[in-house]
């Protein structure tokens, strides 16, 4: 569990799909993301999440508020599986919409990148997002991450066709994280 000042970002329940489903399910937030999930699709998705966990240690986990212990999203670490983040430590988030702009994002992310290198051996973290998501990008670059145009690319597991395809880069070094 990892506790900032706000938040809570824990281990996934099995009373949390209805909630998140509901997150899931807000074409706001899938916006940038893609197609609105089902009941099935984040029970699903949850269950990926806890055998990450299992096998890892890490996952996106749950992300509840302090005051009300509410759940808002998720955030953490995986090891990611796509274009230039394939095997690396890539940040993630996601929120409920009702929770944007209210720093929850950039405070979670932070709490689980100062995670990610504690615990983990990478030098580096990584984030990916569709190039026109300037919210994601807004905290990327936040947390002091760098994008890296060199390594955009068109993500393999959307099709050609979808104009979520072309993705961009971040990444930041353990020293710089340490400045940050």
């Amino acid at each position: 569990m990892i506790e900032t000042e706000r938040l809570v970002l824990r281990s996934w329940r099995d009373d949390d799909v209805a909630t998140f489903q509901a997150i899931c399910s807000d074409p706001a937030v899938m916006a940038t993301l893609g197609p609105p999930l089902d009941m099935a699709q984040t029970a699903a998705l949850i269950d990926r999440m806890r055998e990450m966990e299992c096998g890892h240690g890490h996952c996106f986990w749950a992300v509840e508020r302090r005051t009300d212990a509410k759940l808002i999203g998720w955030c953490g670490v995986i090891r990611g599986s796509a274009g230039p983040v394939d095997g690396k430590a890539e940040l993630g988030w996601r929120l409920a919409r009702d929770c944007w702009g209210a720093g929850y994002a950039s405070e979670a992310a932070r709490g689980a990148r100062d995670w990610a290198f504690a615990n983990l051996p990478d030098d580096d973290i990584w984030a990916i997002t569709w190039r026109g998501n300037a919210r994601s990008r807004a905290v990327m670059e936040r947390l002091g991450m760098r994008h890296r145009p060199e390594l955009d690319f068109n993500h393999p597991k959307i099709m050609a066709d979808d104009p979520l395809r072309p993705h961009v880069a971040y990444s930041m070094t353990r020293s710089t994280s340490e400045k940050a």
